[in-house]
């Protein structure tokens, strides 16, 4: 929904620039779409940093929060898809690895809250993206097979989730998740506003 790729980014080269160590895409890749302790386990083990877990992840969301604060941007196509799934009274939800309180930051942002059937968050699962947990979290919440459900996903991680859950995953590279894995989406497509995407929603 949203493009916070760019805005982990540089929370990495900060986290690293102050210790020494240069962040690049590869570790980026690796973390993505896992919860976030387990995303900052991987720079830990990476850098063999000796920073306490949870002190580097107080220092991570303090620099995240303020980035977010006014550097994020809305995914193009997006409100133009929620009008038309609401159109056609078709339901929809946020499922990620953030953390609660950052995914209600971003969605506040755009007053989307009230628009969502339910919000699930890293903090709502025991076991983070690649591993299927969410998504089959989501679809008990829709009480519905997941089958019949249809997940955008934006990283290799999370369309690895979707698909082992059963789901219809479909990809949506962007700038920094654009050397990805998507060998298990079921489509791949170019932004939100995709016709490809409109087509599968009316199948």
């Amino acid at each position: 929904m949203f493009d916070t790729e760019p805005l982990y980014y540089q929370v990495g080269t900060e986290l690293l620039g102050r210790r020494g160590f240069e962040f690049n895409m590869q570790i980026q890749q690796k973390m993505m779409g896992r919860p976030a302790p387990e995303a900052i386990g991987v720079l830990i083990a990476e850098f063999q940093l000796t920073d306490l877990p949870a002190d580097l992840m107080q220092e991570s969301d303090d620099l995240y929060a303020a980035l977010l604060a006014d550097g994020l941007v809305a995914l193009p196509g997006l409100f133009e898809l929620l009008d038309h799934l609401e159109s056609r009274s078709i339901p929809f939800a946020v499922a990620t690895s953030s953390k609660r309180r950052f995914a209600q930051q971003m969605l506040s942002s755009f007053d989307l809250i009230p628009r969502l059937q339910f919000l699930l968050t890293g903090d709502d699962v025991s076991q983070g993206k690649p591993h299927p947990e969410m998504y089959l979290s989501a679809a008990d919440r829709f009480q519905i097979q997941p089958e019949n459900m249809l997940v955008l996903e934006d990283s290799e991680n999370g369309c690895i989730s979707a698909a082992q859950s059963g789901a219809c995953a479909v990809a949506v590279p962007g700038e920094h998740t654009a050397g990805h894995r998507y060998d298990q989406a079921f489509l791949s497509i170019d932004s939100l506003a995709d016709r490809r995407l409109f087509e599968l929603l009316q199948s």
